[in-house]
């Protein structure tokens, strides 16, 4: 059994305290982009006819339906999250959409993904890369389940290039976006969220760290201005 460090289990905690009123936020404080963004980033996997496709840090289950709304009915995802409270509203989703019978989640850390090598043909991960404390590991375990062949898709937040564009961003992410957050939530948790980006490695860094993860061919496709990117490599 993998063990949270005590970081680890403060974020754990943190996203079980926001679950509730998270799915509202997500659209409120991007104005509804993040589903498109999502989109694009599950445009890029790859998946054969009865494939599988593991979705890491799936929260609420967002990705995972977007990967049965656009991939053939024989495809199965499964989903998982460290946070029990995300995966439980998660469930209910799943449980209300067409998809029910092709989704599963599970409770688990991106750490100690519980499956065997090579069981999956693609792994997504969206907006939850950032929040795993041994990033190296996770994207190890990401690399270890994928079949040959595959390939990893990761949506992440990023920064802006333009200088102008930058400096409305901040703005927003650093000022504006945790006010918000508190006013329906908890400000501490929408602090958290662009401390957590701009901390995040750089483009090239985070391509460095995928390869040192042992994939292949890493690219990326900024998307709104640099807001977010995704990620693509392969095994």
């Amino acid at each position: 059994m993998y063990k949270l460090s005590e970081k680890g289990e403060r974020i754990q905690s943190m996203f079980g305290s926001i679950a509730p009123r998270y799915d509202l936020l997500n659209r409120l404080l991007s104005c509804g982009i993040d589903r498109r963004w999502r989109r694009f980033a599950v445009r890029q996997i790859s998946c054969p006819e009865k494939g599988r496709v593991l979705d890491v840090a799936t929260g609420t289950g967002d990705v995972a339906l977007e990967i049965a709304a656009q991939t053939p009915p024989s495809v199965t995802i499964v989903g998982v999250d460290f946070c029990r409270e995300m995966v439980d509203l998660g469930l209910q989703k799943v449980k209300a959409s067409p998809y029910a019978g092709r989704i599963t989640m599970e409770v688990a850390p991106c750490e100690a993904i519980p499956f065997p090598d090579e069981s999956f043909d693609s792994v997504t991960i969206a907006f939850g890369i950032r929040n795993v404390v041994d990033r190296l590991r996770g994207l190890k375990e990401m690399h270890r389940v994928l079949k040959q062949g595959g390939r990893v898709v990761i949506l992440e937040f990023s920064t802006p290039r333009s200088k102008l564009f930058k400096f409305l961003y901040y703005f927003y992410f650093l000022r504006v976006l945790p006010m918000i957050g508190g006013l329906f939530s908890k400000f501490s948790a929408y602090k958290y969220l662009p401390d957590s980006v701009l901390e995040f490695p750089s483009r090239e860094e985070f391509e460095k760290l995928l390869t040192e993860a042992g994939f292949l061919k890493p690219r990326h496709f900024d998307l709104t201005g640099g807001i977010a990117t995704v990620y693509v490599a392969e095994k």
